[in-house]
C-alpha cells in the first residue's frame, strides 16, 4: 500500500494514522541502526583483527565497551562509527557499548527490540545499567525483563537490576549501599554561568554542618545590611557566602614557619574582550567570552570581578589572528599554540567539543613527510583524536583559518568549522 503523505491528511483520522505510521517507521529505523552498531562491532572484534581495516599493529589496542563476556573491539573503530551517527566519540562509544551489551549479554531483550516490541531507548537504558554486572547477573535481568520491559516503569527496571546485583555480586551491592549512605555533596556549577555572571550552588549536608553554615550566612547577611548594603536579603545572603569563602582562604591555619601551610586556591579564567568593551565606549551592551564556561557574560560583570582586591589581572597583548607564524622547529611555540586556541576554541575533529587549550597541536601534514610548523599546518586535536589521526587512515585538510574537511578510513567526509560539523555527500 502506498505511503500516505502528510499533505494528504485532510482529516483528524488520517492525520492520526500518519502519526502512527511515522512512529512505527522511526521505531524500525532505530532498531536497524542498533543492529548496524552490533554488526560494526563484529567487524572490528579482537578475534578478527586481521580483517579490521582500522587496526594498526603496535599502535591500537582493544577497547572494552560492554560487560563481562562481550567481545572487545578495536580501539579506533569507535571514532568512525560515532562520526557517522553525528555523535561525539564519547557518546558514540556509549551507543556502541550498549548495542553490544544487548546483543551479547541481553539477547532476549535485543530480540524484542528487533521485533519492534521494545523501543531502543528503553533497551539502551537497561543495557547501560547492566554493563558492570557479572555475566550471570545480566542473564538474570534478561530473563526477568524481556517479556515485560516495554510496559513496566523505569523504577521497576532499576529494581530488577539491583536485585541481580545483590544476588550475583553481593560485594559490589554492599559497597554501593555504603556509598549511598555517604551521599553528602556540595556542588558549584562553575561551568554553567548565566549572562549576569551567576552560577547555581546546591548540595546535601550533614544537619550540624548545615545549621552552622546557615548561622554564619545569616549573621554575615545581617552585618552587610547594618553596614548599609541596600539589597534584598537573598542577595545579601549570596554575597555573604562569597565573603565567608574569601575570609577562609585568607586565614593562615598553619604556623608561619611551616612550609606546608595551605594556600588560597587560584582560579584561572581566560576572558576575551573587545576594544570597545575595554574602552567603555558606545552605549550598547558589551559581551565577554570566558573560555572556562560555555556561555557569555557581560563586560560589566568582568569589571566587577576585576575590581575585587584579591583578583590578580594579567593582560596579554592582542594576537593578530589574521597573521602567520612559521618556525623551523618541530615543537609548536607558545605564540602559535595560542593563536590556534583563539581561532578554533575546541578540538577540530568532527563533533568533538573538548577545549583547544588542553588539546595537542597536530601537524595536519605530518612533520615526518615535510609538513611545516606554521599556522597553515597546525590544528588542535584532543589526545584521543590525535592518536586516531596518527595511527589510522583518518585525514584532514585545512580549508581556511577555521575550516577543515575530514575524510574517514572508509570514505566518509565531514566539514568542521567554528559553527560545528556537517556531513558532506
Amino acid at each position: 500500500m502506498a505511503t500516505r503523505k502528510l499533505h494528504d491528511c485532510d482529516n483528524a483520522s488520517a492525520l492520526l494514522a500518519y502519526v502512527g505510521a511515522a512512529r512505527q517507521a522511526e521505531t524500525r529505523a532505530a532498531a536497524h541502526q542498533l543492529a548496524a552498531a552490533v554488526a560494526w562491532a563484529g567487524m572490528h572484534a579482537t578475534d578478527s583483527y586481521d580483517d579490521a581495516a582500522t587496526i594498526v599493529p603496535g599502535a591500537e589496542g582493544a577497547a572494552t565497551i560492554a560487560g563481562e563476556g562481550a567481545p572487545l573491539v578495536a580501539e579506533f573503530c569507535v571514532l568512525e562509527f560515532a562520526a557517522a551517527l553525528g555523535l561525539s566519540s564519547d557518546a558514540g562509544r556509549m551507543y556502541l557499548g550498549e548495542a553490544v551489551e544487548l546483543a551479547h549479554r541481553l539477547p532476549r531483550l535485543y530480540a524484542r527490540v528487533q521485533a519492534l516490541a521494545l523501543p531502543v531507548w528503553k533497551a539502551r537504558r537497561i543495557a547501560k545499567s547492566t554493563l558492570d554486572l557479572p555475566l550471570a547477573g545480566a542473564a538474570y535481568v534478561d530473563a526477568h525483563l524481556h517479556a515485560v520491559a516495554h510496559k513496566v516503569s523505569i523504577a521497576q527496571l532499576d529494581r530488577t537490576v539491583e536485585e541481580a546485583r545483590v544476588r550475583f555480586d553481593p560485594g559490589e551491592a554492599i559497597a554501593r549501599q555504603v556509598a549511598a549512605q555517604e551521599a553528602r555533596h556540595f556542588d558549584i556549577e562553575s561551568r554553567q554561568v548565566s549572562f549576569d555572571g551567576c552560577v547555581d550552588v546546591h548540595g546535601t549536608l550533614d544537619l550540624a554542618d548545615a545549621l552552622d553554615l546557615e548561622d554564619a550566612v545569616a549573621r554575615r547577611a545581617r552585618d552587610l545590611g547594618a553596614l548599609g548594603l541596600d539589597a534584598p536579603l537573598d542577595v545579601r545572603r549570596s554575597i555573604a557566602v562569597g565573603d565567608l569563602a574569601r575570609r577562609q582562604l585568607s586565614l593562615d591555619l598553619a604556623a608561619a614557619d611551616n612550609e606546608d601551610r595551605p594556600k588560597a586556591r587560584q582560579v584561572l579564567l581566560h576572558v576575551h574582550l573587545s576594544e570597545a568593551a575595554l574602552a567603555g565606549s558606545g552605549s550598547d551592551l558589551q559581551l565577554a567570552r570566558v573560555e572556562e564556561t560555555r556561555s557569555f557574560v557581560s563586560a560589566d560583570q568582568v569589571k566587577t570581578w576585576c575590581a575585587n582586591p584579591d583578583t590578580q589581572v594579567v593582560v596579554k597583548p592582542v594576537i593578530d589572528l589574521t597573521g602567520h607564524v612559521h618556525v623551523d622547529a618541530y615543537e609548536t611555540p607558545d605564540r602559535l599554540r595560542e593563536r590556534q586556541v583563539l581561532l578554533q576554541h575546541t578540538c577540530v575533529f568532527p563533533w568533538c567539543h573538548k577545549p583547544a587549550r588542553r588539546a595537542d597541536c597536530d601537524h595536519i601534514d605530518p612533520a615526518a613527510r615535510g609538513g611545516p610548523t606554521c599556522d597553515c599546518n597546525i590544528a588542535p586535536l584532543c589526545r584521543r583524536h590525535h592518536r586516531g589521526k596518527t595511527h589510522t587512515r583518518w585525514r584532514y585538510d585545512k580549508v581556511d583559518d577555521t575550516s577543515f574537511v575530514w575524510r574517514s578510513p572508509n570514505g566518509l567526509v565531514f566539514q568542521r568549522d567554528r559553527t560545528g560539523t556537517i556531513a558532506l555527500a
